[in-house]
C-alpha cells in the first residue's frame, strides 16, 4: 500500500463506538485529554471486526499501554491475536 493511499483512509477509534453504530474518528481534539489511548484502525477493517475481536484488541491495547508507561515507550498492539499451535501437530 502506498503512503498516499494510507493517508486517504478514514481511521476510527474502535474503543469508542457510537450509539447508532460505527465509531468515533481517531485522534484527540486540540487540547483535549482522555483517560484511555485510542485503538485506531481503518474504518473498513473496523467494520469487519466481530464484537469479541474488537473487545480483545482494545483490552490488549490498554494492557500494553499500562506496561509501556513503566518503560516510557509507545504501545503498539496487533489487532488480531496469533494463535499458538499445540506441539505435535
Amino acid at each position: 500500500m502506498s503512503l498516499a493511499k494510507w493517508f486517504k483512509e478514514r481511521w476510527v477509534d474502535v474503543s469508542r463506538p457510537k450509539e447508532g453504530g460505527g465509531y468515533e474518528p481517531c485522534g484527540r481534539e486540540e487540547g483535549g485529554k482522555r483517560k484511555a489511548y485510542p485503538k485506531c484502525l481503518p474504518a473498513k477493517k473496523a467494520a469487519g471486526l466481530s464484537e469479541s475481536e474488537r473487545k480483545s484488541a482494545v483490552r490488549r491495547k490498554r494492557s500494553a499501554v499500562q506496561k509501556a508507561r513503566t518503560l516510557a515507550e509507545p504501545a503498539q498492539v496487533s489487532t488480531f491475536v496469533k494463535l499458538k499451535r499445540a506441539k505435535g501437530r
